[in-house]
């Protein structure tokens, strides 16, 4: 079994390579194939969070989203280029809230993991019945401990076909961190952690986590001192080279017991009402060393900010090509002029080139790319990778598939967000599949 992952992303990546690296065409920039008509009155199909929206195993790719009668959706192709086969499935969900959104992933033998619809909720969880399959079973528990408030589900593949399960148990500016290790060889699920990360019963942390080809566990996360959205502070970290059983710092000193606020350690101190967002996203560069992107306010401007690990020393790069600025407070899913950021590493021939993936009103509310070589002293390059207007997007890009093949696959859809958990009144709009050439951007800038 511990051998099982690593075959499949041998056969992924050599069966990829075989019709280009990102199976498109090598003089092609970008390629998209529709997918169906999904729920667009909120961006619960696009927010950031969604681990995963898309997710490929060996190549098969699978995605999921709420269409119109919030019916939870599930498809899946063949890459490079098959066509997308759909199922919708009998689970629905409170679409009228932005948080209740869809994750997904696929375990070690194939079988496809879905949660979805989870707000300070019970826990909704369903496995398919086969490997492959587009069909779920009977909804049912995990664990069975600490599953009656469950909010933000994650998932992340372990090199080994095992899954990580991530959630809060609690509310907003009063919660914890809880993680659940499925075992594929048993099929059975196990708590790692009732309490990964303690909010004291006075604030929650909301993190992003990434694992490495090495198969460590990354996690970063804002402390929230209330609902407000203006009383995020501050960003922490811990890491796990055992697959989540045990937590330890960037210097190896392990933590013990929960992580709070007076043990974490912090990449990047922000204070309160900086307009720092929360639930972003990281990566790590081939050496596992950890990149964090966010975005809060600096001298008036808010700016996308990353904050990375080098020789041991915590630094941060301002990409400084926003020249406005606003504010965040208030609490529900607000209406925001720029996005959250997607990150990814990009390393070739000896460049090591950090991009961003991102939407700002500014540039009218495009899907666009900003990337930089850290090893150079250059400003930040912007390039929009489409020329409609793509609403309140946000990004969320097959993460298991690019980390084995540098293939970029973005899941893409129109969608239209009111502040404060609005409904607006359009109609089902496209979902599609992006797919970025990166090598014809990176390399030919112009």
């Amino acid at each position: 079994m511990k051998k099982q992952r690593f075959l499949i992303v041998l056969v992924l990546a050599s069966a990829l390579a075989l019709n280009g690296c990102n199976a498109i065409k090598p003089s092609t920039t970008l390629q998209e194939k529709e997918i169906g008509l999904g729920w667009s009155a909120n961006s619960v199909n696009t927010v950031i969070f969604r681990q995963n929206a898309v997710t490929t195993f060996n190549t098969t790719q699978f995605t999921a989203y709420y269409d119109q009668d919030a019916h939870v959706v599930l498809a899946k192709r063949s890459l490079p280029d098959g066509d997308w086969e759909l199922n919708k499935t009998e689970y629905t969900g409170k679409t009228t809230d932005a948080h209740n959104a869809i994750s997904l992933a696929v375990d070690g033998e194939g079988y496809l993991h879905v949660s979805w619809d989870h707000h300070d909720n019970s826990l909704r969880y369903a496995k398919s019945v086969a490997p492959l399959s587009l069909e779920l079973g009977e909804k049912h528990e995990m664990t069975g401990i600490e599953e009656e408030k469950v909010s933000y589900p994650q998932f992340y593949n372990l090199p080994d076909g095992d899954v990580l399960f991530m959630y809060r148990s609690g509310q907003s500016g009063r919660g914890t961190l809880i993680l659940n290790r499925y075992d594929t060889a048993h099929k059975t699920w196990r708590q790692l952690h009732k309490n990964l990360i303690d909010g004291e019963e006075l604030r929650n942390a909301y993190w992003q986590a990434y694992v490495d080809v090495q198969g460590a566990v990354h996690l970063s996360w804002v402390w929230r001192e209330t609902w407000d959205v203006s009383t995020n502070h501050d960003i922490a970290y811990a890491r796990s080279l055992d697959g989540g059983e045990t937590w330890e710092r960037t210097t190896g000193q392990v933590y013990d017991g929960p992580i709070t606020e007076s043990t974490a350690e912090y990449a990047y101190r922000i204070p309160q009402n900086s307009s720092l967002i929360n639930q972003t996203s990281m990566t790590t560069d081939k050496t596992g060393n950890p990149f964090i992107a966010n975005y809060w306010n600096e001298e008036g401007k808010t700016q996308y900010q990353i904050v990375y690990l080098e020789d041991g020393i915590w630094k941060k790069e301002n990409t400084a090509f926003r020249n406005s600025g606003f504010e965040l407070g208030g609490g529900g899913t607000k209406k925001i002029p720029i996005s959250r950021p997607e990150l990814f590493i990009y390393e070739n021939q000896g460049k090591k080139i950090l991009g961003l993936i991102f939407r700002d009103d500014l540039r009218g509310s495009k899907i666009s790319l900003a990337y930089k070589d850290l090893k150079t002293d250059t400003q930040w390059q912007v390039k929009d990778l489409s020329d409609e207007n793509i609403g309140d997007w946000e990004p969320n890009f097959d993460k298991e598939l690019y980390k084995h093949t540098k293939a970029l696959h973005l899941f893409k859809q129109k969608v239209t967000q009111i502040d404060g958990e609005g409904l607006s009144k359009a109609p089902a709009t496209p979902v599609s599949i992006l797919e970025i050439n990166l090598q014809n951007i990176l390399t030919n800038p112009k």
